[in-house]
């Protein structure tokens, strides 16, 4: 499956892209929270900051290691461009 991207991949996409920064820098689009709620944002931030911490801490020491050994074989598999799972 190809990688998605929200970068243009076309290559003249990616020129008008540029010039279209290097016309006007400070326009870097649509402000992503524009029309929302900033309370309800910032809510759901914070769930999201603790979110990893609280998975972690209920995690047993036997589940923790074999997430790390997972992750530590598939940057193996990355690195030498094979894929072992």
């Amino acid at each position: 499956m190809p990688k998605r991207s929200s970068k243009p991949t076309d290559l003249n996409s990616r020129a008008a892209a540029i010039v279209a920064q290097s016309v006007d820098p400070d326009d870097q689009g649509d402000d992503p929270y524009e029309g929302k709620n900033p309370a309800a944002v910032e809510l759901g931030r914070l769930g999201g900051q603790k979110g990893g911490k609280a998975r972690a801490d209920k995690l047993t020491p036997e589940e923790r290691s074999e997430i790390a050994r997972k992750a530590a074989a598939a940057r193996w598999a990355k690195e030498s461009g094979g894929s072992e799972h």
